[in-house]
């Protein structure tokens, strides 16, 4: 291990994880409740309800929806606040898209 080794972000089920993974077509989002390590929701580019909304999938249009039905089902289960796992990827493009979009469906993070 090296010498700036990353802490490692954990959720509860009070203040799941949301995990996000950028390909280069799509992305993926998932809520994570690491103390139980179970997966409570998921959205991602390749659902038929974003397909339908845009036209392709790997642009930050595709990511901001993907963010606001993520964000709408999770005020659906009364989870109200998450933390916030980009991976080792920027906070940039269509990663703070996503973000953007989940916090205008009304979650703090």
């Amino acid at each position: 291990m090296g010498k700036r080794e990353k802490k490692r972000i954990k959720g509860n089920n009070l203040k799941p994880r949301l995990a996000i993974y950028r390909s280069n077509k799509h992305i993926y989002a998932q809520v994570i409740d690491d103390s139980s390590s179970k997966t409570i929701l998921s959205c991602s580019t390749l659902e038929v309800e974003v397909k339908a909304k845009c036209e392709k999938t790997s642009t930050k249009i595709a990511s901001k929806i993907v963010g606001e039905i993520l964000g709408t089902r999770l005020l659906e289960e009364n989870i109200k606040e998450i933390i916030f796992d980009r991976g080792k990827k920027p906070y940039h493009g269509r990663i703070k898209e996503l973000a953007e979009g989940a916090r205008l469906a009304g979650l703090k993070f």
